[in-house]
């Protein structure tokens, strides 16, 4: 079975950029998982600062109200990995769950450590690159002109074993898949 996990689409990430474009092809992927029955599942991150804008019980650490209710489920993490000290390890047993679909924020954080941490522990792995979004930037990493979305998809991608697509493709390859 399939499960597409929805990765800190959270209120707190989401005011920090331009996420248009993101957000509805995570909403186009979400709506694909729900017509076909197989299980959305998003992963909600908390930090305890009070600073932090995910701090737990914060507007910021909200599911964001554009996507928030396609949660089949909502996994709570502290760390990128979101299999990391969570239920998601059990809930995916539980459904069944053998292939994950990966889309969300924080690319190469939270996208990137989950995508890694989902191989390890044997599950097939598609990571839908233009369905992730970034809060940061080249400038943080000090690398002019990095595209880190296209940077993390094309290392996830040599790994040859970790499945990397943009939308168009997934359509093509899994959306037909999903109607029959």
């Amino acid at each position: 079975m399939k499960a597409l996990l929805v990765i800190d689409v959270q209120n707190g990430i989401v005011k920090y950029g331009d996420f248009k474009q993101e957000l509805s092809l995570m909403e186009c992927v979400i709506k694909d998982f729900k017509e076909s029955s197989n299980p959305v599942i998003f992963i909600r991150h908390f930090d305890d600062s009070k600073e932090s804008p995910l701090c737990r019980d914060s507007i910021g650490s909200e599911l964001h109200s554009s996507l928030k209710d396609y949660a089949d489920y909502v996994i709570e993490k502290q760390t990128p990995s979101s299999f990391f000290n969570t239920e998601l390890s059990n809930t995916l047993e539980k459904l069944g769950v053998n292939h994950l679909y990966i889309i969300g924020f924080e690319t190469e954080f939270c996208c990137m450590f989950t995508a890694i941490s989902a191989f390890d522990r044997g599950y097939k792995v598609t990571f839908i690159k233009d369905a992730t979004g970034t809060t940061n930037t080249d400038k943080l990493y000090e690398m002019q002109g990095l595209d880190i979305r296209n940077f993390v998809g094309k290392v996830l991608k040599w790994s040859s074993v970790i499945e990397v697509l943009d939308y168009e493709e997934y359509v093509g390859k899994y959306k037909a898949e999903n109607t029959i």
